[in-house]
C-alpha cells in the first residue's frame, strides 16, 4: 500500500479509510471545519492512451458529481463540501460518515434482522425519492453505494453516474458504456432507453432482495445470460428463499422489480409506504444468531463442493437435521416414497432383497434413485443404520421450492454420484464375467468397424 500523503490542497490527510478501483479515500481535517471529513481522491496519468481516456472520464464522472452535490441537502444522502481538478490529480472533499457499505449484509451468514432490512432500505426510497424531486437519478444504486453506522443511519453515495434531467445536453448519456453495475441495473438501463426514478427503485429492489436472501434475483455464469435474465424472466420469491420472510414482502419486492415502467413503484415515497406496512406486521424485533455450525459441516463435504455458499444455507433451509438409532430403516425397496439422505456422521447399509450391496459413510447419498426416476419414482435398495446415525433428509416436494439455480447444481451432483456408482457397479461385475470379445489387429488395420455419426 502505497503511502498516505501528509497534504492535498488545504486539507491535512489524516489516514487512509477507504480504496477502490479508480479512487483512494482519506480521513482529513481542515482549519474551517469543525469536524473531519472524508477527501476522495483520483490520480490521473496520461503516459498511455488507453490510460488517459480512462482519466478523461474519470474526470467527467467528478464533476458530474460535483454538480449534482451542490442541488441535494438530505440526511440520507452523503453532503459534498469541496472539489478540485487539478493537472495530475483531482478530489472530492465530503463529509465524513464511519460505517461501512451494505455489501457486508448481503452475505448470507451476516444477513441482518428484517425490521432493520426494511429500516435502511425505507430510508434510501425516501433519499432517492427527494433526489428525484431535485431532477436527479442516482443511476448506480447498489450496496457499495450505501452506507450505514452502527445506529442504522444510511448515507446513499457516488452521485458520479447521475443523471441530471434537467439539464438539457447531449453530452449526458443515458449510460455510460463501461461503468455501472450490471447486476443491479433495470431492464430499461440495460437497453439504453431514457431514464426516470423508476431505474433507481428496481435497483433498490435488486438491493433489498439481496440484503434479505444472500443472493442476486438474477444469477448467471456470464453477462449475456444475465442480461438476458433481467430483460425476461421474473425473480423467485423471497418468502420462497427464506421461509423466515412474510409473504407480504414477495408483492413488493415484485412491484419494484416489474420489467413494465407502468406496474413498477411510481416512486420512492409509494416503495417507502408499503415497506411501513410490512414493517408495521412484525410484531418481534429479536433476532437469534444464526448457528453457522450445521453449514460449516455441509460447506467441507465433497458432494457440496460445487455449491455456492448461499446454496448450501437454501439446502440446510428445505431439508431436516435427523439423528437415528441404529438398525433403524431408512428406505425400503419398492416404496414410493421419494425422500433420499446424505450421511453426516455414521454408517448405512445397503442391500436389495436381503442381500447387501455396500456400507456408506460421510457425505455419501442414499435412497436418490427414486427421486431421479421420473417414471416409477420407487426404492431400489433398502437402506439401513448399522450405526447410530446423522442425516440430512431431502424431501423432493421441499427440495422442488429452492431455486432453479441451487435445484440445478442439486439434481447435477445427484446424477453424478449415481454414474460413478455404476462405473464402479461395473467393475465388479466384469471380475465374474465371460470373456469379451478380443479386438485383433491385422497388417490392414482395426478389424473393429465404428458406427459413422
Amino acid at each position: 500500500m502505497e503511502k498516505t500523503p501528509e497534504q492535498i490542497g488545504k486539507y491535512r490527510l489524516i489516514r487512509e479509510v477507504g480504496r477502490g478501483a479508480t479512487a483512494t479515500v482519506y480521513l482529513a481535517e481542515h482549519p474551517q471545519y469543525p469536524e473531519p471529513v472524508a477527501l476522495k481522491l483520483i490520480r490521473f496519468d496520461d503516459r498511455a492512451r488507453d490510460e488517459a481516456k480512462w482519466n478523461r472520464r474519470l474526470l467527467k464522472l467528478l464533476r458530474a458529481e460535483m454538480d449534482v452535490s451542490r442541488r441535494l441537502d438530505h440526511p440520507n444522502i452523503i453532503k459534498i463540501f469541496d472539489a478540485q481538478v487539478e493537472k495530475d490529480y483531482a478530489y472530492l472533499v465530503m463529509e465524513y460518515f464511519p460505517g461501512d457499505t451494505l455489501e457486508k449484509y448481503c452475505n448470507f451468514q451476516n444477513l441482518l434482522p428484517l425490521h432493520r432490512v426494511i429500516g435502511m432500505v425505507f430510508k434510501s426510497a425516501m433519499a432517492l425519492d427527494y433526489a428525484y424531486r431535485q431532477g436527479i437519478v442516482h443511476r448506480d444504486i447498489k450496496p457499495a453505494n450505501i452506507l450505514v453506522d452502527d445506529r442504522d443511519n444510511i448515507k446513499i453515495t457516488d452521485f458520479g453516474l447521475a443523471l441530471n434531467i434537467s439539464k438539457k445536453s447531449g453530452s449526458d448519456s443515458t449510460f455510460i458504456m463501461g461503468v455501472g453495475s450490471p447486476a443491479y441495473m433495470s431492464p430499461e438501463q440495460i437497453k439504453g432507453y431514457p431514464l426516470n426514478q423508476k431505474t433507481d427503485l428496481f435497483s433498490l429492489g435488486v438491493v433489498l432482495f439481496h440484503m434479505l436472501t444472500g443472493r442476486l434475483p438474477f444469477r448467471a455464469k456470464n453477462p449475456a445470460q444475465l442480461i438476458y435474465k433481467i430483460i425476461n424472466t421474473e425473480p423467485p420469491q423471497v418468502s420462497q428463499i427464506n421461509s423466515e420472510l412474510p409473504e407480504q414482502l414477495d408483492a413488493v419486492i415484485r412491484k419494484a422489480l416489474e420489467k413494465d415502467l407502468y406496474s413498477r413503484y411510481k416512486n420512492g415515497a409509494d416503495f417507502a409506504k408499503d415497506l411501513s406496512a410490512v414493517r408495521y406486521t412484525i410484531l418481534d424485533d429479536t433476532s437469534i444468531p444464526m448457528d453457522t455450525t450445521r453449514f460449516a459441516l455441509l460447506r467441507k463435504m465433497p458432494f457440496f463442493t460445487e455449491f455456492e455458499d448461499v446454496e448450501i444455507w437454501e439446502i440446510l433451509r428445505i431439508s431436516r437435521w435427523r439423528k437415528v438409532d441404529a438398525n433403524t430403516a431408512l428406505v425400503r425397496e419398492g416404496d414410493t416414497d421419494q425422500r433420499f439422505g446424505i450421511v453426516i456422521d455414521g454408517r448405512v447399509e445397503i442391500s436389495y432383497e436381503g442381500r447387501r450391496i455396500s456400507e456408506l459413510g460421510y457425505g455419501e447419498v442414499f435412497g436418490e434413485l427414486a427421486y431421479l426416476d421420473d417414471q416409477d419414482r420407487r426404492q431400489m435398495h433398502t437402506a439401513v443404520a448399522i450405526t447410530t446415525l446423522a442425516y440430512l433428509e431431502i424431501y423432493p416436494s421441499a427440495l422442488s421450492l429452492a431455486t432453479d439455480e441451487c435445484l440445478s447444481v442439486f439434481r447435477r451432483q445427484l446424477v453424478t454420484v449415481v454414474a460413478r456408482r455404476l462405473g464402479k457397479a461395473y467393475q465388479t461385475l466384469s471380475q465374474n464375467g465371460p470373456p469379451a470379445e478380443q479386438i485383433t489387429v491385422s497388417g490392414f488395420g482395426m478389424e473393429l468397424q465404428l458406427v459413422d455419426n
